[in-house]
């Protein structure tokens, strides 16, 4: 697109120009970032009609916004410089709506000002939102420009979680029993969930230290059941006999040992196996990218052979149906994306494609191997000729091992500002793994991943 000024001599009263935006929450999210103005933050948690909705009402001065970018690019466009503007505001805007930004020409005076007559109006109703007058300097020499590259921007915010615990707050809270949450990041995480309806905890561990962990984090337990266990091993073991009992619907991690956590469910007789090897998942909510993506395994099996990765692959699948993925695309990672009989991940993740295709893995599609390239990005895919469903959309990401796994996990994280759920599958119940690191967010997901999961599994969500 080309803009191009109109200069004093070349504007007419009844001249008039204009331009359509459609409205998101990412707009105002940006404005606020920008301005220093955090009303638009507010705004966008308030019910904006009164019909219990919560929706993203657009601030005033981001609608008037639009009014310059008419007066800057079209009538009269590049070059032109604001003397004054007088507006009313009559009506909001929401997110998910058009607009019509429209200037009209009023009169020109002989000092190089212009009056235009200016307004917003919202397509389909027609109903007006602001107007008011603008009287600019019209540019004293002309500019044209094609459209210019500005830099791309991110808004980083964590949609897909917050979709997440949305949905697992209207369910029924998961009886979670919590395993030695004696330390301050331990407790809040289920205590924060608990808040959030998510879970109802059942703290076990040693008494003195979860109320010393409480006192640290400003909370009471007075609503709480607390179940003293002195040792981890003894912790541990009580969290899966509650579950073989019906009194628990999944387990949390608290400030134990993996290791420490895991070894009672893997018990052959009173465990809680199910036929599957135990494996992780995290599901990450990463800026920019339109969907959940999970990562499996980064925390549980080292170098995991092929009859692993089946396991792997068919414990994502089922995961990333549960929150919501009908036919969860599967990238099998490797370092090439053709297969190398020197590189054993390649040759596993064609095999794991061959299986899905011979339905040996169900729900999903599943194609490997894939470098991480040509596993999320469709231009990376088609440089190197693949097609398919999966090149370019994966939205599971199955790598090698835990190495590969674990760097790709805290690369997102810590680079690409994403937010990690972490959940164990395979046992008879989701198993919530939090990090000391973890943020409020990631923990709360972490648990509104565990019971979307657990309620899907029990038939509630169907």
């Amino acid at each position: 697109m080309i803009f191009e000024s109109r200069m004093w001599d070349e504007l007419e009263p009844g001249m008039s120009a204009e331009l359509r935006r459609l409205l998101t929450a990412d707009d105002f999210y940006v404005f606020a970032a920008a301005s220093g103005n955090h009303n638009p933050v507010h705004l966008a948690a308030q019910d904006g009609d009164g019909d219990g909705v919560k929706e993203a009402v657009a601030p005033g001065i981001f609608v008037a916004s639009l009014i310059t970018s008419v007066l800057g690019n079209l009538l009269p466009g590049p070059g032109t410089l604001y003397r004054s503007q007088n507006l009313t505001f009559h009506a909001r805007a929401h997110a998910g709506e058009e607009l019509v930004a429209r200037v009209t020409v009023v009169s020109k005076s002989a000092d190089g000002c212009v009056t235009l007559a200016t307004e917003a109006r919202r397509v389909g109703d027609d109903a007006l939102i602001v107007d008011g007058e603008a009287c600019v300097q019209a540019p004293a020499r002309r500019v044209r420009y094609e459209e210019l590259d500005v830099p791309g921007l991110i808004v980083q915010r964590h949609r897909h979680f917050e979709a997440l615990l949305e949905k697992a707050e209207a369910l029924p809270a998961l009886q979670t029993a919590v395993v030695c949450p004696e330390a301050d990041h331990a407790l809040e995480g289920a205590l924060i969930a608990a808040e959030h309806a998510i879970i109802t905890p059942l703290l076990i561990g040693d008494p003195d230290k979860i109320a010393k962990a409480a006192k640290e984090v400003g909370k009471s337990l007075d609503a709480y059941q607390i179940l003293p266990a002195l040792t981890h091993r003894e912790a541990a073991r009580m969290a899966v006999d509650l579950v073989n009992e019906g009194r628990a619907e999944a387990i949390m991690k608290g400030h134990l040992h993996t290791d420490d956590l895991l070894k009672p469910m893997l018990d052959k007789v009173r465990g809680l196996r199910i036929g599957r090897r135990f494996t992780h998942i995290f599901v990450m909510d990463v800026p920019g990218v339109p969907h959940p993506l999970l990562v499996t395994d980064a925390a549980i099996n080292i170098a995991p052979d092929l009859a692993t990765k089946v396991d792997i692959v068919q414990n994502a699948i089922d995961l990333a149906i549960s929150i919501g993925i009908e036919v969860p695309k599967v990238g099998v990672l490797s370092a090439v994306e053709t297969v190398n009989p020197a590189i054993p991940s390649s040759i596993d993740a064609a095999l794991l494609s061959k299986m899905a295709e011979r339905g040996q893995i169900k729900g999903g599609i599943v194609d490997g191997p894939l470098a991480m390239d040509n596993a999320v990005d469709i231009g990376a895919a088609r440089t190197k000729g693949l097609r398919g469903e999966v090149p370019g959309h994966a939205e599971v990401l199955v790598v090698p091992g835990i190495d590969a796994g674990n760097m790709l996990a805290k690369q997102l994280a810590y680079i690409s500002h994403a937010e990690g759920a972490g959940l164990v599958l395979g046992a008879k119940v989701p198993v919530i793994l939090n990090s000391r690191s973890d943020s409020s967010m990631a923990r709360l997901a972490s648990a509104a991943v565990a019971a979307i999961n657990y309620h899907y599994l029990k038939g509630t969500m169907r």
